[in-house]
């Protein structure tokens, strides 16, 4: 299973789980969904945190929070 901090500028990707309840109920209150696509958008300049566009918004996200975030990768 890939997650969050996987995903290259370009590619896009399904969310399939959020893992951790505390930290789903906080990212699902951010929109971020299962069955929601995500882009990444633009990563921070040493690395963390994480930009993504999703559903027209754009969200930024701790890499340790994107770690619990399962994706698949859209064809």
């Amino acid at each position: 299973m890939m997650n969050l901090t996987q995903l290259d500028f370009g590619q896009k990707a399904i969310i399939t789980r959020v893992h951790g309840q505390v930290l789903a109920l906080k990212l699902f209150e951010m929109g971020i969904l299962p069955g929601e696509e995500v882009e990444l958008e633009n990563v921070a300049p040493f690395g963390d945190p994480i930009a993504i566009n999703l559903s027209e918004s754009k969200v930024c996200l701790r890499m340790q929070d994107a770690s619990c975030v399962e994706i698949k990768l859209v064809d």
